[in-house]
């Protein structure tokens, strides 16, 4: 199994079919429990433990979910309120490692993730289909549709979700 990428990559697809979409709406609403889930029971140490070696700790995982999504959320209100957006990408790992990420509690990120896809999801459900194929430039990934950040987003909950009980099963915890 590939510790990193334990569910595998991101699908890219620029445009989703209607029923693929409402799945990935599904999905999103379902990643704070799943997530919430995930984490629940596990003591600091444990919360302090890297889900692979070289990787983050489960607390910054549990961290770097809702910055994510915020960034999600506004490129999403962004690509609907602009024309063709430039969108600004931000350091991940950088972030991972300030000290709000390693110390914070871990419940006032699980509150920020269900708050920030309780506003997302009235944005999503609100949209037209043709909403979708609206687009942003990311300064990486080039021109990004809304089905793309649908489509990334539906999976990055699951993905870091699946570090969690990954490290979870292999640690017996």
């Amino acid at each position: 199994m590939d510790l990193s990428f334990p569910i595998g990559r991101a699908d890219k697809s620029s445009t989703l079919s209607p029923e693929r979409r409402a799945q990935a709406i599904d999905e999103i609403a379902a990643a704070p429990r799943k997530f919430r889930d995930a984490v629940a029971g596990l003591t600091d140490a444990q919360l302090d433990t890297p889900y692979r070696p070289g990787g983050w700790t489960v607390r910054q995982v549990i961290h770097h979910v809702p910055d994510s999504h915020i960034n999600a959320f506004v490129r999403t209100k962004l690509a609907l309120t602009e024309d063709n957006p430039t969108i600004k990408p931000y350091d991940q790992d950088a972030w991972s490692r300030l000290e709000d990420a390693r110390s914070t509690p871990v419940e006032t990120s699980l509150r920020l993730l269900e708050d920030v896809h309780d506003r997302w999801l009235r944005v999503l459900r609100a949209m037209k289909p043709e909403d979708f194929g609206r687009t942003l430039q990311h300064p990486e990934n080039g021109t990004m549709t809304i089905d793309q950040l649908l489509s990334l987003y539906s999976w990055h909950g699951k993905h870091h979700t699946a570090h969690v009980t990954g490290l979870r099963e292999r640690s017996g915890w």
